[in-house]
């Protein structure tokens, strides 16, 4: 029952849609000023987006068209809710990274559309979740080091296989997304995060230059979290991560994520109630 899968129906979507909206809610009555829309990495609403997930014969699948037309919705009634109290962010795929998934000429089509919706910016991602989960992170796998604090027997055995299959290392490079991300910088105005392979001052600066608003750091802040502050202070700063992936495993550990090349964190402190 778990691995089977079905098709939404209307009143699934209906709902669903409710969902997103109540959540964006809460997030602006709690004081955050901006929320992320995830249509990326195989969650729900990339699942619309992506031929790898999305097999329906309606008028939510086929071409890309009606494949966003549930994700649009979703994020119009976001913005319709919420769009004046704080920023509404988009996180989606340039492409799925897997044989017969969404690539960058569909992702463009969807950027407009969610510009034409009222998204306040768009946040650049790859990468689908079983398939190509390494076409985001690229670098070395993390699987052996999941498997080492994973304690289940089975999700053990399935990393072992997803090391030869869909967690195989992948070359890292700087600024990876930058080419896909070029195309949807020539198709929408609204602004763009880029993501991926940001690893010093200069690339940030090059972001810049081609017309990116804002960057986002995620294993380069594990690394360092003061990294933002060495960026604006010092043009030649660069970032300490080595792209080994380690963190990935390191959810799981009683102390929460942190980066290999530092201590371990201290787990008493996720026992503190927050505030």
């Amino acid at each position: 029952g778990a691995l089977r899968t079905r098709a939404l129906t209307e009143a699934d979507m209906e709902e669903i849609a409710g969902s997103f909206v109540t959540a964006c809610r809460l997030a602006a009555e709690a004081g955050f000023d901006a929320v992320e829309i995830h249509m990326g990495h195989g969650y729900l609403l990339s699942q619309f987006l992506s031929p790898l997930g999305n097999r329906r014969s309606d008028r939510h699948g086929g071409p890309i068209e009606n494949r966003m037309r549930f994700p649009v919705e979703v994020l119009r009634r976001v913005v319709a809710a919420v769009g004046d109290r704080l920023a509404v962010l988009v996180k989606l795929n340039l492409e799925d990274g897997a044989r017969g998934g969404l690539v960058v000429e569909e992702a463009a089509t969807v950027a407009a559309a969610l510009q034409a919706a009222g998204a306040h910016g768009l946040v650049l991602t790859g990468g689908f979740t079983p398939h190509s989960p390494m076409y985001l992170f690229r670098g070395e796998s993390p699987a052996p080091a999941m498997r080492r604090t994973e304690k289940s027997a089975w999700n053990r055995f399935l990393l072992r296989i997803g090391e030869r299959t869909a967690f195989r290392s992948l070359p890292f490079a700087e600024l990876y997304f930058l080419e896909q991300a070029r195309r949807i910088r020539a198709a929408v105005s609204l602004p763009l995060g880029l993501l991926g392979g940001i690893r010093s001052a200069g690339n940030v600066a090059q972001a810049m230059r081609e017309g990116f608003d804002f960057v986002v750091l995620g294993r380069p802040l594990l690394a360092e979290p003061d990294f933002v502050r060495r960026i604006a202070a010092d043009p030649a700063a660069r970032s300490k991560c080595t792209n080994c992936n380690q963190c990935v495993a390191e959810f799981a550990r009683p102390g929460g994520v942190r980066c290999v090349l530092n201590p371990e964190n201290d787990p008493a402190l996720n026992l503190r109630a927050a505030g």
